[in-house]
This record gives structure tokens, C-alpha cells and sequence, in this order.
């Protein structure tokens, strides 16, 4: 079995760029500041049409110096971490090019997949990914693209880039692998981040590896919760299921879930390299209030963060639900 489970609910996740709502940079009473909306871009594969694309490791053969990025989402009305929701991310390569098309600007592209992932936030609000630096192409500064599903029916979209001095020492301490050099381009001078990108401005810090650790915290409409994380609506009229507790964990952890109707009920662990690696049916439940201990050291896994998974059959259907569990550090 491949992630089909994950893509039905990752699709309830999903909005068109079209449908993404304006975002206009407002200061709340609680510190926080919407991130700017962006353009999506020119090349804004829809990432659940391929499950592959659920992964921390976005790299596949690119080359490029490493770059450890973390995002870390809050809401803008509370400045809370906002748990569950879906980040996407997708840029150039070292090249400028991006995988997925053709054309005389972007040759021998098609089908390809590098470059681009989506990972649900943790009990931090936090996403990381491991990926390969980008490069520049003309008309725009070096930058990635990301995207932040917060519901079915409200996305935000936008874009990062990096402080100049450490962007381009690290183009010109590799010029092997970045033989174009220095990025000619200020933030100032790009017709995306022209009007401010105070927001949208990760750190970029070298580290012991000799690879390079960037963060950025975007804010987000709505907002966050150190609860019960966002939920979509389809699911509420046959379950719910519940932020598992203790979250962060060690070894074990409960999932709370409630039944609207009787359900056979199936409970799925994913690694977040999209590795099923738990399965565990819990076979025909009555209505009501229920919950499932998971103990890792039973199962054989080591206790890490997982995607847990819900799948309830009923008459009306099969009805899926994702969620994160968190590893205690």
C-alpha cells in the first residue's frame, strides 16, 4: 500500500492558488504580523497529486551545499503554534531550474520531482526539511517558494528569502557547485519582495557540518493552540479524533477519538519520510468516546514523530484524519 490514505486527507488540505485568500502584512495586539502573500509562481506543482512528495529529504540526486529549513507556523491572533497544518515547499535548483517543466527557460525538466515536499507541523508548529541551496536566475533574487494549508478553504502562499552577505558567502566559499556567483539581485531591486520582506526573511547560519541551518516563523490567519490542533469539517459528521496526550512523548501516548456513529476503525503510524510503519485495527466500535495507547517499544519502532492516521468505515463511507505526534527531546 502507498500513501493513498495520506493523499485523500492531505486533498481535504488542499486549495487552488486561486482560492488562497489575500494576506496583507497587519501587527496584532499579540505580537505577531501576517506573512505577505505571494505568487505562487510559475511552477506551483499541486504536491498531492503525488504522494512521493511527502518527505522531510526534498533533495533526490540534486546537488547543492545542505540546507536544513525550518518554518515554524503560529496564528496571527494569538501568536500560538498552529499543529497539524500542511507546509509546502518547492524552489530551483543550484542551476535555477525547477523540476516538473520544460521550455526553452527550464530544458529537460518534465517529470521530474526534485526540490519539492510537505510535512504537517509538529506540537511546535515546526516543519523541517533538508534540501540543497538554490541558486539565482535573471529577474529574481535567490528565494523559496512555500505554502501553508491551513483548512479546505484558506491557504497561505508566500515566499523566503535570505540575508545578502551570508547568501552570497556561501555561493562564492563553493563556486564548483555555484559557478554563477554572487546573486546580482538585492531584495530590494525584485519585483516580489520589492514592496518589504521584513517578514520573509529566514536566518542562514553555517554550522559544524560545513552545512547551512535556516528558520523563519510565519504567522498565519487564525489561530494557535498549545490544545487540540486545527481539524477539518468533513470528518466531524462521523468522528473526531483528538491531539494525542502527552505530546511531546517519550514511549507512550493516547489518542482520544469519538464515534457519531458504529465504525470499523483503523489506526495508521507514518514516519515522516512517508514509511508506513505501524498498522493497528481496532475492528467494529460502538458509538462514542474512545482512545487507543500506542507504545512504541511494543511495536517495535523507536519513539520518534509520526503522522497518525484514523480511517473510519461506516455506511456513509470511508472518512480519513491526520494528525502529528511529537517526540519528546
Amino acid at each position: 500500500m502507498k500513501l493513498a490514505g495520506l493523499a485523500g486527507t492531505a486533498s481535504l488540505l488542499t486549495v487552488s492558488n486561486t482560492q488562497a485568500q489575500e494576506i496583507i502584512p497587519e501587527k496584532t495586539a499579540a505580537g505577531c504580523t501576517l506573512i505577505p502573500s505571494e505568487t505562487a509562481g510559475p511552477f506551483p506543482l499541486d504536491l498531492t497529486e503525488n504522494t512521493a512528495f511527502f518527505r522531510q529529504d526534498v533533495r533526490e540526486t540534486q546537488t547543492g551545499v545542505q540546507l536544513n529549513l525550518k518554518l515554524k507556523i503560529v496564528g496571527v491572533d494569538n501568536c500560538q503554534p498552529m499543529r497539524n497544518v500542511r507546509v509546502n515547499i518547492w524552489h530551483c535548483s543550484k542551476d535555477g531550474l525547477y523540476s516538473g517543466y520544460g521550455g526553452s527557460n527550464n530544458p529537460g525538466q518534465e517529470g521530474l520531482t526534485y526540490l519539492r515536499g510537505y510535512q504537517m507541523t509538529d506540537a511546535n508548529g515546526e516543519v523541517n526539511f533538508i534540501t540543497a541551496f538554490p541558486g539565482w536566475y535573471p529577474g529574481r533574487v535567490c528565494h523559496i517558494h512555500f505554502q501553508v494549508h491551513v483548512s479546505s478553504s484558506y491557504s497561505a502562499v508566500s515566499q523566503l528569502t535570505f540575508d545578502i552577505p551570508a547568501k552570497n558567502e556561501l555561493y562564492s566559499e563553493n563556486p564548483t557547485i555555484y559557478p554563477k556567483g554572487a546573486d546580482p539581485l538585492s531584495p530590494q531591486s525584485d519585483n516580489i519582495f520589492a514592496d518589504g520582506y521584513a517578514y520573509q526573511l529566514a536566518t542562514l547560519t553555517k554550522n559544524a557540518t560545513g552545512s547551512y541551518d535556516s528558520y523563519l516563523e510565519v504567522a498565519v490567519q487564525g489561530s494557535g493552540t498549545l490544545g487540540v490542533g486545527n481539524e477539518e469539517k468533513e470528518t466531524a459528521k462521523h468522528f473526531t479524533v483528538e491531539q494525542n496526550f502527552p505530546n511531546p512523548y517519550l514511549h507512550q501516548t493516547t489518542i482520544p477519538f469519538t464515534l457519531l456513529q458504529p465504525s470499523s476503525v483503523k489506526l495508521e503510524l507514518w514516519s515522516l519520510d512517508g514509511k508506513k510503519v505501524a498498522t493497528l485495527p481496532l475492528g467494529e466500535l460502538s458509538t462514542g468516546a474512545q482512545s487507543i495507547e500506542i507504545d512504541t517499544t511494543s511495536l517495535g519502532i523507536p519513539s520518534g514523530s509520526y503522522l497518525y492516521q484514523l480511517e473510519v468505515t461506516n455506511a456513509g463511507g470511508t472518512y480519513k484524519q491526520v494528525k502529528m505526534m511529537t517526540a519528546a527531546k
